[in-house]
C-alpha cells in the first residue's frame, strides 16, 4: 500500500515536496512543479505522440554531429530551479558544454490540457532559467512557432503553419513541415 502524500498549505511547495508526492503517485500523469506550484497533465494524446516521435526522428536524422548532440524525450526532468522542475516533450542537449543541466532546445508539443502552461508559464521560464531555443508544435494547426533566447528574452525566429516550411538554423540547420510532423496522426 502506498504512503498519502499531503500537500503543504500556504506556502510554495519545495523540491522535497515534489519529489514526495511524485514518488507517491504511480497515476500515468506527468508531475512538474513550476515556480513552487504543483503541475499535474494526464497522459499526451495519439496526436501529440505523433508529432512528438516524427519530431524526434527528423532532429535525429538532422543532427550534424550526433557524437556532439543528443535529441531526448519525455519525460525527463530539467531543473530550472529550486522551485522548477520541467519535462518538456524534446530536448536537445550539447554534450560538449560543461553545464548540461539546461538543454540547448526545449520543444512542447500542444494538448488541450497543456496549452497555456507551455506557451505561458513554461515560455516564460525557460527564458528566465537560459534556454537558448523554444519551439512549440501545435498538432491542431498543424503549426511551428521557433524563438531564440536574446539579450535574456525570447524573440521569434521563425514559424510555419500547415504545408509551409520553417528553416531553422539553431542548434541546427534544418527544414521543418508542420503537417508532416502530423502524419499517422
Amino acid at each position: 500500500m502506498a504512503s498519502v502524500v499531503t500537500m503543504p498549505m500556504s506556502r510554495p511547495l519545495t523540491l522535497e515536496d515534489f519529489e514526495a508526492i511524485r514518488g507517491a503517485a504511480d497515476d500515468g500523469h506527468r508531475y512538474e512543479l513550476i515556480d513552487g506550484s504543483l503541475i499535474v497533465t494526464p497522459s499526451p494524446t495519439w496526436s501529440h505522440q505523433v508529432v512528438s516521435s516524427n519530431l524526434l526522428v527528423h532532429l535525429a536524422l538532422a543532427n550534424p554531429a550526433p557524437d556532439r548532440f543528443v535529441v531526448l524525450h519525455a519525460p525527463y526532468d530539467v531543473r530550472l530551479a529550486n522551485d522548477s522542475v520541467v519535462q518538456p516533450d524534446l530536448l536537445v542537449f550539447d554534450t560538449t558544454e560543461p553545464d548540461q543541466s539546461l538543454p540547448l532546445l526545449a520543444v512542447e508539443i500542444l494538448s488541450p490540457s497543456t496549452r497555456h502552461i507551455d506557451v505561458g508559464l513554461k515560455w516564460s521560464r525557460y527564458a528566465s532559467a537560459g534556454i537558448p531555443h523554444f519551439w512549440v508544435v501545435d498538432p491542431d494547426g498543424p503549426g511551428l512557432k521557433v524563438w531564440e533566447l536574446r539579450d535574456g528574452a525570447y524573440v521569434k525566429a521563425t514559424s510555419a503553419e500547415g504545408d509551409e516550411t520553417a528553416h531553422v538554423a539553431l542548434p541546427w540547420p534544418v527544414t521543418i513541415v508542420p503537417s508532416a510532423l502530423t502524419s499517422n496522426a
